[in-house]
């Protein structure tokens, strides 16, 4: 494993994959004390500044295409692991939003990009992660927060610490695929909003209904009027205790 640290640069992750790309280190870590042109999913913008985590994970041949959506689920396991090792929050207040939010206190503290390559001619991936430790944006479309505002306060050197280690055992566990089932058991028991009403939006696109389950693939099962169906992209909202209409 390799590392590179930065004091600022435009993004970890546009690094981390200049530096997969070149054939480098098989596992490299590139980490920032602030980013100029940090993003989120989508093209989001992803506020970068000093006080917060910023670190990408690059890995080559991490394992086949069709393992790789569940690199998210590898990471958002360890995240939250991470965070727990070095704040103690407990698991009722830090859960893991479907696909890849940390949510405490039902308030994104954390989120995940992951990008890459998967071909014939061989493959990488590049993992994301942004942690607020000292602040948090105030204009998104859902409510954020930060360790610090919540009582948990840790450095960005601490819980990249515990990351990195948390990281190392959740890709072991996960065996490039062969043992999602791991995975996906710890990542449900950390999910927020099992069991609840919620919104998922694609584009300009809404559905309602129960999370109920994400399944062998990592898609998320919804339960709606019509019974159950699979979702394989989108963002999720909680919707609020006066709009269930489904029994749990």
């Amino acid at each position: 494993m390799s590392l590179g640290v930065f004091d600022a640069i435009g993004s970890t992750n546009d690094e981390a994959l200049d530096y997969v790309r070149q054939g480098f280190a098989a596992i490299h870590w590139v980490v920032a004390r602030q980013q100029n042109a940090g993003r989120g999913r989508h093209g989001r913008v992803w506020a970068s500044p000093v006080g917060n985590l910023y670190a990408s994970l690059a890995l080559s041949n991490p394992c086949e295409p069709r393992y790789a959506p569940q690199l998210g689920f590898v990471a958002g396991l360890a995240l939250h692991q991470a965070i727990t090792d070095v704040t103690g929050v407990t698991a009722d207040r830090l859960t893991i939003k479907w696909p890849n939010d940390l949510m405490l206190d039902r308030a994104k503290v954390s989120g995940l990009l992951v990008e890459g390559s998967f071909g014939p001619g061989g493959s990488y991936a590049v993992i994301g992660m942004g942690v607020n430790c000292l602040s948090h944006p105030t204009d998104t479309p859902y409510d954020a927060t930060d360790l610090a505002a919540k009582g948990a306060a840790a450095t960005p050197d601490m819980v990249f610490e515990q990351l990195s280690k948390r990281m190392a055992e959740a890709l072991s566990l996960w065996d490039k695929g062969a043992q999602f089932a791991l995975i996906r058991k710890a990542w449900l028991a950390r999910a927020a909003g099992r069991g609840e009403r919620i919104s998922v939006r694609t584009g300009e696109s809404a559905r309602e209904g129960l999370f109920r389950d994400i399944d062998e693939e990592g898609r998320l099962v919804l339960e709606g009027a019509e019974g159950l169906e699979t979702v394989l992209a989108g963002d999720v909202f909680f919707l609020p205790p006066q709009s269930r209409g489904l029994s749990a």
